[in-house]
């Protein structure tokens, strides 16, 4: 893409070079070539920036270029999320290498212009796959699974029938999508289980990101659904029937139990436990191994919830201090 291109997507001045710069990739400053953007966000970086061997650079407002014009320099107030939002942009103009020959392809299924599908993946029958999507070695994309333009589904991942993924959506290696959940009615005379109908759909929205041998459960007679730009992490599940908002931010070893929902912006971080039937409001933060018991809600908005049940992390600190004078005073 040029430099113009990328203005035009993004926003941002141009205050020195030729719009027609061709940019094909991003690096750090140390390591860029001529075809490389860089950034700086602050004013030792954004020097540093704008004296290395790249073709562009986005810094903040009042940084000096090289009087040499030698490269183009574009001022935002965001120059991280600017160069990150570029690097995404510059990802999807990758070209597509075609079907791999030892690829397994059903004849009806249905693939857009410059799709790309790696050795040994399969692709069952009547599955749809968009423009520019890259399917990696090993993949297997389930019976009428329909897959957005512009993904990237990474080595070995296994996405079941019944899934629907949509636009510039990147799952990793390993990730299972579309699973049975774990539902089960018990015989009380007996003791024995008999799984309850696991049948509904999977719908991941458009750019979501999920991380490395995470597991996503279909729905069990409904769907579970991933809304807008959530991310997650490496190591995470979700299980059935849950309604995970936009923009929510999933980290690594995170459990969500069935029937659940996080609302808009919500914040999970690592080793979070929530129980089945629960509700996490928009824009709460869950810190590190808290808990969400089953049935709860949680709606507390910016303030950081900690521990099991989640309470406020300043409510949390206390109880552990009377705790810890609890503990002293019996062994005095």
């Amino acid at each position: 893409m040029t430099v113009g291109e990328l203005i035009e997507r993004l926003g941002g001045e141009l205050i020195a070079g030729d719009p027609a710069t061709v940019v094909a990739g991003v690096d750090e400053p140390g390591r860029a070539n001529e075809l490389d953007l860089v950034f700086g966000d602050s004013p030792s970086a954004a020097e540093d920036a704008l004296h290395c061997g790249a073709t562009a650079a986005v810094v903040p407002a009042g940084c000096k270029p090289s009087e040499d014009g030698r490269m183009a320099v574009i001022v935002d107030r965001n120059p991280r999320l600017w160069f990150a939002k570029a690097a995404k942009l510059l990802e999807l103009q990758v070209p597509g290498s075609g079907v791999h020959s030892s690829a397994v392809i059903d004849s009806h299924v249905q693939l857009g212009e410059g799709v790309s599908i790696g050795p040994g993946a399969v692709v069952g029958l009547a599955a749809g796959i968009g423009a520019f999507t890259r399917i990696e070695a090993g993949v297997v994309v389930g019976d009428h699974v329909q897959i957005g333009t512009h993904c990237r589904i990474h080595p070995r991942a296994v996405i079941y029938p019944g899934t629907e993924i949509g636009n510039r959506v990147v799952v990793h290696a390993g990730v299972v999508l579309g699973a049975d959940g774990f539902g089960y009615v018990r015989d009380k005379e007996t003791g024995a289980y008999t799984q309850f109908p696991q049948q509904g759909e999977l719908v991941i929205e458009d750019d979501v990101e999920i991380g490395a041998n995470t597991t996503i459960d279909r729905g069990a007679l409904s769907e579970t659904r991933i809304r807008r730009g959530t991310k997650i992490d490496n190591l995470v599940h979700i299980g059935h029937n849950c309604d995970i908002g936009e923009d929510v931010v999933i980290a690594a070893l995170t459990g969500i139990s069935g029937s659940s929902t996080v609302g808009k912006g919500a914040v999970i971080a690592g080793q979070v436990g929530i129980g089945d039937h629960a509700h996490v409001g928009p824009g709460v933060i869950l810190g590190g191994q808290a808990g969400v018991l089953s049935g709860k809600t949680v709606e507390t908005t910016g303030t950081v919830l900690w521990g099991t049940p989640a309470k406020p992390l300043r409510e949390y600190l206390r109880e552990l201090a009377t705790l810890a004078r609890l503990a002293r005073r019996k062994k005095d």
